[in-house]
């Protein structure tokens, strides 16, 4: 099977940090071949994944995804390649274009014109990763930093974007490496989401972009417990349908309940899942745990069977 994990923190842990580095040798020693982690206000998830990068020899890292509000791309961009030098090469940048109603609440900023501060985000951000000069005046940012801006050992850095609507998935295809999309089922991703960022990526000159798919995921192998598993991922999952880009692609998918998209059964039932995503053209698949109050072993050793 070979798919990545998103990794989550042990609630009972004393030291969050520490454990987060121990699952994550856990699961590398269990097959898995990459782990991400999703930005919280509790942690910054490039800095963790660049810990865990170092701690780890081998195991891929990536973030899932840092939104790129409120940071500077100047800023972002010294971070990930801190991160890039501490993995070895071995970070992925995920980022992610935010929520209104949440950045609001929290930062009290209400940014407008997302696609174009994204196109602009982006390509400061290629400029600092492939070429180390960027002197750039845009509408939303300037960047043009007077001293280097490239890390020996921190670059290139691959950059994916959470992008799931026609507008994000052109930039991202002309100017990333590839999607990250959530929630969006096999349908759209075989009828929507690969044929749209492939052709922008073609007609920028660049190679077919990464399809990452996150797929909510919990293992359960008492049949009679996965009604109440279901009952359980829709009650987690219900706050997604407030979000307008959740709630389209939900739609586009033709489905009501988010959890009607997760794999939630045994061991073989995750297995036919994470096929119907990589017949539809999913390039990686990624299990997001729906529980995260205790770490699965299990569903480590199966995301890292071949």
């Amino acid at each position: 099977m070979s798919s990545s994990i998103v990794l989550f923190p042990d609630p009972h842990a004393t030291n969050a940090v520490d454990d987060y580095v121990a699952q994550a040798r856990r699961a590398h020693e269990l097959g898995v071949r990459q782990v991400w982690f999703s930005q919280q206000f509790t942690h910054d998830a490039i800095t963790l994944a660049g810990l865990i990068g170092a701690a780890v020899p081998g195991l891929g890292v990536g973030t899932s995804a840092v939104p790129f509000n409120p940071r500077h791309p100047l800023t972002l961009a010294s971070q990930a390649q801190t991160a890039q030098g501490a993995a070895h090469g071995a970070f992925s940048l995920g980022l992610g274009l935010g929520a209104n109603q949440i950045e609001h609440t929290t930062f009290g900023i209400a940014p407008v014109n997302t696609i174009a501060r994204l196109r602009e985000y982006l390509t400061i951000l290629q400029a600092v990763f492939h070429t180390g000069d960027v002197d750039f005046h845009g509408e939303h940012y300037t960047a043009a930093p007077t001293f280097p801006t490239t890390l020996p050992g921190g670059a290139p850095v691959p950059v994916y974007v959470a992008a799931m609507g026609p507008k994000a998935l052109r930039v991202t295809g002309e100017l990333a490496d590839g999607t990250l999309p959530y929630l969006a089922g096999p349908r759209t991703i075989g009828e929507f989401i690969v044929p749209t960022i492939t052709k922008a990526a073609a007609e920028a000159g660049r190679p077919d972009p990464r399809i990452v798919a996150f797929v909510p995921v919990q293992l359960v192998d008492d049949a009679e417990n996965v009604d109440t598993a279901r009952a359980a991922a829709a009650e987690q999952l219900a706050f997604y349908t407030a979000i307008p880009s959740y709630r389209n692609v939900l739609d586009r998918e033709g489905v009501d309940n988010p959890a009607d998209l997760a794999a939630v059964g045994d061991a073989e039932t995750v297995r036919r899942t994470v096929a119907r995503y990589r017949d539809a053209g999913a390039t990686d698949v990624v299990f997001s745990p729906l529980d995260r109050q205790r770490p699965d072993e299990r569903l480590w050793e199966l995301a890292g069977s071949r």
